[in-house]
């Protein structure tokens, strides 16, 4: 599979061969969607926490006795029921990540850059560096290219002109290869990958 190069200035810079393999799978909105919710279950801390009853401060005495009051019977203040008292099946620590194989993360990967190589938004230039720590500069390359929602991936080592000028236009991510993910990926418009970026990834996911 060809696919065009050009640089970060919009201009022409040759053709790449692209792995069908890696960029040229059917469609599995499934995979992605499963991949999704792995990595959000877990990123979760998991520490939102109510207290039950025994850990409610207060008296452990009987409220009034069982019977002749013409009340319902109760056996402690500290009851869900009580104004101040425990919470019923609230939640407590717990860890939120699920088993997904290893076999299905690397084919949900595969599936997100065909995604995004079947729409038309994935653009690989290349190289993606700054000459100087400007954030205009930045923008208007990306301007240039009529982006507006940007996910840019290079190499195993990142331009720091690049990573710095990025954190300050909204929409506009930046990551290593090592660090390429589902849930980034998808949930930016555009994919910029960097010629170095698609030889690695290729050379992981084939």
């Amino acid at each position: 599979m060809k696919a065009k190069v050009t640089t970060f200035e919009n201009k022409s810079a040759g053709d790449m061969d692209l792995d069908e393999g890696v960029f040229g799978l059917s469609s599995r909105p499934d995979l992605i969607h499963r991949m999704v919710r792995w990595q959000l279950a877990k990123r979760r801390a998991g520490t939102h926490k109510v207290k039950v009853i025994g850990e409610i401060r207060g008296t452990t005495a009987k409220p009034f006795k069982q019977k002749g009051t013409g009340r319902a019977r109760q056996g402690s203040v500290r009851a869900t029921q009580f104004r101040g008292g425990a919470t019923a099946h609230g939640p407590v620590p717990r860890d939120h990540s699920h088993a997904l194989p290893k076999k299905v993360r690397k084919l949900a990967l595969k599936a997100a850059l065909s995604a995004k190589q079947a729409e038309g938004k994935l653009v690989i230039v290349d190289t993606a560096k700054l000459a100087d720590l400007k954030t205009a500069k930045l923008a208007a390359h990306i301007k240039s290219f009529g982006w507006r929602s940007v996910l840019i991936i290079d190499g195993t080592d990142l331009d720091p002109n690049l990573t710095w000028a990025a954190r300050n236009i909204p929409l506009v991510d930046v990551l290593p290869q090592q660090g390429a993910n589902v849930y980034d990926i998808m949930r930016r418009d555009m994919l910029v990958l960097t010629k170095s970026a698609v030889e690695a990834l290729q050379g992981r996911l084939v």
